[in-house]
């Protein structure tokens, strides 16, 4: 983490900075949050974007950006430089309007709020989850074993998390557990493409195995 790229850093930071920045808006910013009911009646549909700028405490809010921070590195590696932190930033904001909009889907005609960052940040976990055991920074292929069963297992532990309604800092609250998979889904698919839009040219860094300094 500490040789996190400074675009995760800067996302991870603005979860709590624009939650501060939240209690200062209009009813508590809860106009900005998405509502399913308006992919039908054309409310605010802005929403879709809007929604994971949002969260419900500053435990939701710690909860997402330790969860960016931990994620979001291995996937800015794969872009570097300013275009590739463009490409970053995209890919985090694409994930969320793709949550939200999944959810939405799912739920149609519910006008309970959503927000919150999660489904990016799973968006970004997915794209991770593409490089695990990894230190060359090639993406392991969709059909890889330990690609299918790791996602397998994360993703039941978020149904479960989600339908038995416990998540650190959620108590009362629905968990959308839903837009965490679509959220999920799309970072694991997209990757691939994104970072052949985005990513370097260059061959990807690779570690030694062995740690120690070098003989002279």
């Amino acid at each position: 983490m500490f040789n996190a790229p400074a675009v995760s850093v800067l996302v991870a930071a603005s979860i709590p900075l624009l939650y501060l920045l939240q209690g200062w808006l209009p009813g508590g910013g809860h106009g900005f949050a998405f509502r399913p009911a308006s992919l039908v009646s054309g409310g605010w549909w802005p929403g879709l974007l809007t929604a994971m700028f949002l969260h419900a405490n500053w435990a939701h809010a710690a909860m997402n950006a330790v969860s960016a921070l931990a994620f979001g590195p291995p996937v800015a590696r794969l872009m570097p430089g300013v275009r590739g932190a463009a490409g970053f930033l995209l890919l985090y904001i694409a994930c969320g309007v793709v949550a939200a909009l999944g959810y939405g889907l799912v739920h149609l005609g519910s006008d309970a709020p959503l927000g919150g960052a999660s489904g990016a940040v799973f968006g970004l976990m997915g794209a991770a989850i593409r490089l695990l055991g990894r230190r060359n920074g090639r993406l392991r292929p969709l059909t890889d074993r330990r690609v299918l069963t790791t996602s397998a297992a994360l993703m039941l532990v978020n149904a479960g998390a989600g339908l038995i309604g416990f998540a650190p800092g959620m108590e009362g609250a629905t968990i959308a557990w839903e837009a965490h998979a679509f959220g999920y889904l799309f970072g694991l698919l997209a990757i691939g493409p994104w970072v052949r839009l985005w990513g370097s040219t260059a061959q990807p860094f690779d570690s030694s195995a062995d740690l120690r300094d070098p003989r002279v």
